[in-house]
C-alpha cells in the first residue's frame, strides 16, 4: 500500500546511445567554431599582413619602429637587419620584426645611372 513502483529507475539502466552524446558535446563545438571565428582567424590574417608588409619593405620607405623611432630606410637587403636613417647623417640597424609600420612606400633610387 505504501510502496509505488518506480518509473524513474527504468531509464538509468537503459543505455544512452550516440545521440545524447552529441547533444551533450554540441555546445562545446559550437563555442570553438565561434572562438575560431572571432578570434584565431583575424590574427592569422593581421599576422600575413604584418609579414607581407616587413618582406615589401624597401631603401626610401619611411618606417616607425616599435620604440615609435620614425626613419627612412637607407638599406635593406633580403636578411634580418635595415639600416634606418633617424636624422641627418645618423644611421641605425633596425631588426626588420621590429618595424611597426610603414609610413610612405616610395620607388627606390637607381644609383645605376647611364653614363
Amino acid at each position: 500500500m505504501f510502496v509505488t513502483p518506480a518509473y524513474a529507475q527504468d531509464a538509468v539502466g537503459a543505455p544512452g546511445g550516440m545521440a545524447d552524446i552529441f547533444i551533450q558535446l554540441m555546445p562545446i563545438a559550437l563555442l570553438v567554431v565561434i572562438f575560431w571565428l572571432l578570434i584565431f582567424r583575424p590574427q592569422q590574417k593581421r599576422l600575413k599582413a604584418q609579414q607581407a608588409m616587413l618582406s615589401a619593405i624597401r631603401r626610401g620607405d619611411t618606417v616607425v619602429t616599435t620604440g615609435g623611432v620614425i626613419g627612412k630606410v637607407t638599406k635593406a637587403v633580403e636578411g634580418e637587419d635595415l639600416e634606418v636613417e633617424i636624422a641627418q647623417g645618423v644611421k641605425v640597424k633596425v631588426v626588420r620584426h621590429m618595424i611597426a609600420d610603414v609610413r610612405s612606400k616610395s620607388e627606390p633610387v637607381n644609383d645605376n645611372k647611364p653614363a
